[in-house]
């Protein structure tokens, strides 16, 4: 028995060498496949310099160490460590470690990367310049951290090409970035977290800093054709912005620009705009009409803050859809505006609500078969403010402001019907503060279309049930 148990201790032994043997035989090839496919990548237009690279014994890996590849137009490259780690024609991951780019006249670092791990990809080392099919190039996530980056340069511009960002000159740092089923033509979902930065020449926004705590993309497809671009939703968390022409903050933006679950839309929450710094920072001679603008929107703060949801969603009866809207606006300490709609139609065949919902130009096709439209207006402040602002600036009472308003009204009614010259007057009762809320309805008559209301503008009152109230 002894003897026995001797003989199948050795022949594992023999097996277990086969097996490392072989198994080191392959991850040999496959280290030589990884520095092949390196010098390939890098070796046209540049020089290309590598450390070790080596296969791992007991596990199925390969790495590449200190990378250093010289670009002809002075820009060097350098990653620290390049890990494949599985099959490697199907690699479960590859990891880049320490990457940087350099100007390698000046040393200065344009852009760096603690770590990049591209999950599930496609290929082990994905060629450049050769030609891929686009169902060639995929990833299944990627994860980067510890990211710095020089928007004074090439790299930069290419990132943030067409927007504030594309000519600015600083340093942007972001924590973190996830991504999931990424392809030449689509995104899964993207994730961007931590980011903050400081720059000059941002556009329309100046120079200053600005941080954001975090925005996701999900469903972002037709990547490879302009203007195909769709996105299923966007989130963007805590954006503040302290430059020489915007100071503000924004709590929050939820688009939902997915209506196949039968809603969708845009929230804004908390958007604040410091007026006072930034009339303090705009030029002498505009800063007194500014002040106006400013005290009359925020009583005298200085300090505008408003809130937004533009929802919609929209419901299969039969034959013929039903199309909801709940939309309103608050301006803290000066308005408040609600737009409600309810519209039943029958779109064209072969469109559904939800391509309505992303192309309103389909409703132009529609048929509306009635339905019912409320606009709702709060005065918080606002009309009170105006009403003295404008009697200060013809140098008169403001129940003179007020009067010579109502003439005027009176006279445009008198031009356009008196349905508007209702809502006119209403506005007017909303300036004396005689009433707080204006409120108009209308109700559609049973079967129109878009089209029939934009040819006649002027003639839409006559085929429309206008109600109107203040209160």
């Amino acid at each position: 028995m002894q003897a026995f148990n001797s003989s199948v201790t050795r022949l594992g032994q023999l097996l277990t060498c086969v097996a490392l043997m072989g198994g080191s035989t392959t991850v040999a090839a496959d280290a030589e496949r990884l520095e092949a496919d390196l010098r390939a990548l890098f070796g046209a237009g540049g020089n290309l310099s590598l450390g070790e690279v080596s296969s791992g014994m007991l596990r199925s890996r390969v790495t590449a160490e200190e990378i250093v590849f010289e670009a002809e137009e002075g820009e060097r490259l350098v990653i620290d460590r390049y890990i494949v780690s599985g099959d490697y024609d199907a690699p479960d991951e590859v990891t880049l470690e320490g990457l940087r780019i350099e100007d390698s006249l000046t040393e200065l670092t344009l852009m760096s990367a603690e770590r990049i791990v591209l999950g599930e990809p496609s290929h082990a080392v994905f060629p450049l310049h050769a030609e891929l099919a686009p169902d060639e190039v995929r990833l299944g996530s990627l994860a980067i951290d510890g990211i710095v980056l020089e928007l004074a340069s090439e790299l930069g511009e290419e990132l943030f090409f067409d927007t504030p960002l594309q000519d600015g000159q600083g340093r942007m740092t972001i924590d973190r970035v996830r991504g999931e089923s990424l392809t030449h033509d689509a995104i899964g979902m993207l994730e961007i977290t931590g980011v903050a930065g400081a720059a000059e020449n941002l556009d329309e926004i100046g120079s200053g800093s600005f941080t954001l705590a975090s925005l996701r993309l999900e469903e972002l497809t037709g990547l490879d054709t302009e203007g195909e671009e769709t996105l299923a939703s966007l989130l963007l968390r805590d954006l503040d912005v302290d430059a020489s022409e915007l100071v503000g903050s924004l709590a929050m933006l939820d688009v939902d620009g997915d209506f196949n679950d039968g809603k969708g839309g845009m929230r804004l929450e908390g958007l604040q705009l410091d007026l006072a710094r930034m009339i303090e920072l705009a030029p002498e001679e505009e800063r007194t009409q500014l002040r106006m603008v400013s005290n009359v929107l925020t009583d005298g703060s200085g300090e505008l803050r408003l809130d937004a949801a533009l929802l919609g969603s929209w419901q299969e009866k039969g034959e013929h859809s039903v199309l909801v809207s709940d939309s309103q606006i608050v301006v803290q300490d000066a308005l408040r505006l609600l737009f409600d709609v309810n519209l039943p139609v029958r779109l064209p065949a072969g469109v559904t609500p939800a391509d309505a919902f992303a192309d309103p130009d389909w409703l132009e096709r529609a048929t509306l078969l009635g339905g019912d439209m409320r606009l709702s207006l709060t005065d918080a402040g606002l009309f009170a403010r105006l009403a003295t602002l404008g009697a200060a600036m013809e140098g008169m009472t403001e129940a003179q402001y007020v009067e010579q308003a109502r003439t005027q009204a009176q006279g445009l009614g008198m031009m356009f019907g008196p349905e508007a010259q209702a809502v006119l007057l209403g506005l007017v009762e909303l300036l004396e503060g005689s009433a707080e809320e204006l409120e108009v309805r209308l109700n559609l008559p049973a079967e129109s279309s878009v089209a029939s209301y934009q040819t006649d503008p002027l003639g839409v009152v006559d085929k429309l049930n206008v109600k109107f109230e203040t209160r």
